[in-house]
């Protein structure tokens, strides 16, 4: 194996964190707009683009690990199959919360409960990301796939 195959090897765990480590900035910024609740700053002009690119952006993340990410962990790892499905029906719970984010988003509701969102997102969601990383990471450090990391682990 020469160097080149082990850095194409490896990289799959470096891009999940990498993507993680995106993700949990956007909700970062998402979360400072909204307890900045003046009109006249930019970030709360543009909460509904931060939220919406956060909820566009985590969904197309684990929409690629459902899609590519996650048979080909099965394919090559049978015995992960319960992990893998404890790991979608987070995903399932996250996108179910993000729909509600969305629909308190495009309602105005207030900073308060838009917070409230967020919280229920934020915990969810790093629970499933540490889970992810302590289970996942020693198997993509190994994985051979070829494909596009974007198409993989999503847009970020």
């Amino acid at each position: 194996m020469s160097g080149g195959d082990t850095t194409r090897l490896v990289a799959w765990a470096q891009e999940l964190r990498r993507v993680h480590h995106r993700l949990r900035e956007a909700l970062r910024v998402t979360r400072r707009a909204v307890s900045d609740g003046s009109p006249a700053h930019p970030a709360a002009r543009e909460l509904l683009l931060f939220c919406h690119g956060f909820c566009t952006a985590l969904t197309g993340h684990h929409e690629g690990e459902d899609r590519a990410l996650f048979p080909a962990i099965t394919e090559r790892h049978p015995q992960l199959t319960e992990t893998i499905r404890k790991l979608e029906a987070d995903h399932s719970m996250i996108a179910y919360l993000l729909t509600a984010l969305q629909d308190a988003v495009d309602r105005a509701a207030p900073p308060e409960e838009l917070d409230r969102h967020l919280e229920g997102v934020a915990a969810i969601m790093e629970s499933h990301f540490r889970y992810e990383e302590r289970v996942l990471l020693a198997v993509l450090d190994t994985l051979d796939l070829d494909a596009d990391p974007q198409d993989v682990l999503g847009p970020l």
